[in-house]
């Protein structure tokens, strides 16, 4: 058997229907696997989570309203359905493994042994596809925080000598998109072949194996020793934060020698440049590497001519030469930004199940020759339960009312 096909109904449409006639079953929580789940149905995928009745661990994690609902929760799974379950009970257990089967995908981070087992599922599915995301390679849970902590990027953040976590769950977010191609080439080599497998995808591996595809583990080996502590300063280029006259502070970063000759010009320092280049017999116009190995006697410059201009007349003359940079501002002043949010053709109106209404993300992606779709709500807990129980489980509208009045399935 191939992957579950199903016609394109209304309550179907998605950000886009690339993936129209695929459905996936995902039984997961926090960040990673539900974002896996997240990014197939923007692309069209029927993605059916299934949760334990009242909601999984993460169903009101923060940030929350007032009314404790989870605004975290419902934007990492909108576009999904919802089966509510009782999985602690063997008979809700064998339902939620009966929807695997039917389906022939499923995305989870729940742990590789017990009822969800690749092995115990492919049992009755040959062909069935297993995207599990992991903490540990070993098994042994992890989450981003700690995950990042082990391969030493806060040592490298900030200027020391404490270390410095970083906000964003970087890891986990890598996680959860490695996830969903793992899964698509999954079922691309089924196509082919006809074989179905497990994909385990650990946190720990995809931050250690970045860190080695950006030549940090190269780097590290060759040097033998850490990087140093470089606060806003790029490793590498000339770029940091830099203070204008009004206060602002910005971000300013240059990556090709028209940048960097224009930004030059752009301050009118081509003279004070020219002296250091003859008094340290270097020319900065075409080696970043220079740039940044010099930074001790170019940043003292800018500094100076970046703070006796005003920002809006320093950002006029940047964007006429192409020069990269940005203010920095707080995440509400981004939020108000209309090219980020109100303009943005990302961002579109949904009946969210918190009651609060707010621009909702659909695909991150632009196909100019698709109509994008408008963002759709996440489920209620349970909303979808007697839908997909009746069709893919064939069951009957009394078996599902035993089922529900014996507490085993939950409704929204």
């Amino acid at each position: 058997m191939g992957p579950c096909l199903r016609r394109g109904t209304a309550t179907g449409l998605a950000m886009y229907n690339l993936l129209s006639g695929l459905s996936v079953i995902e039984a997961s929580s926090f960040v990673a696997s539900p974002t896996a789940g997240l990014y197939c149905a923007q692309f069209g995928a029927e993605v059916i989570r299934v949760d334990q009745i009242g909601g999984g661990p993460d169903f009101h994690r923060w940030p929350v309203t007032a009314e404790n609902n989870s605004l975290y929760w419902e934007n990492l799974n909108r576009a999904k359905k919802s089966v509510a379950l009782d999985l602690s009970r063997p008979e809700g257990r064998e339902l939620l493994q009966q929807l695997v089967r039917a389906t022939g995908q499923f995305i989870t981070n729940f742990p590789a042994g017990g009822f969800v087992s690749h092995d115990t599922l492919a049992e009755g599915r040959a062909d069935l596809i297993t995207v599990r995301v992991m903490g540990w390679a070993d098994g042994s849970p992890a989450l981003d925080y700690t995950v990042n902590n082990s391969v030493g990027y806060p040592m490298l953040t900030g200027t020391g000598p404490e270390p410095v976590n970083h906000v964003l769950p970087a890891w986990d977010l890598l996680t959860g998109a490695y996830a969903a191609f793992a899964l698509l080439a999954a079922i691309q080599r089924r196509s082919v072949s006809g074989e179905g497998g497990e994909v385990r995808i650990p946190l720990s591996d995809v931050a250690i194996g970045t860190v080695a595809n950006l030549g940090g583990i190269a780097e590290v080996l060759y040097s033998g020793e850490n990087r140093p502590r470089l606060g806003n300063a790029v490793y590498g280029l000339f770029g940091r934060d830099f203070v204008t006259r009004d206060g602002q502070r910005t971000m300013i970063v240059v990556v090709t020698p028209r940048q960097w000759a224009n930004l030059i010009a752009a301050l009118n320092l081509g003279d004070a440049i020219a002296r250091i280049e003859s008094e340290r017999r270097v020319s900065f116009a075409k080696d970043d590497g220079l740039r940044f190995d010099h930074r001790d006697a170019l940043y003292p410059l800018f500094e100076q001519a970046i703070a006796a201009r005003d920002h809006a007349d320093l950002a006029v003359a940047f964007d006429a030469g192409g020069i990269v940079h940005s203010p920095y501002r707080t995440m509400l002043d981004a939020v108000q930004d209309p090219a980020l949010v109100a303009n943005n053709p990302i961002f579109g109106a949904a009946q969210n199940p918190s009651g609060f209404a707010y621009p909702a993300a659909g695909a991150f992606a632009t196909i100019p020759q698709a109509e994008r779709q408008p963002p759709r709500p996440a489920p209620l807990n349970g909303q979808h339960s007697e839908e997909v129980l009746t069709s893919r489980l064939s069951l009957s509208s009394g078996e599902i009312a035993r089922l529900i009045d014996a507490g085993i399935v939950g409704v929204g």
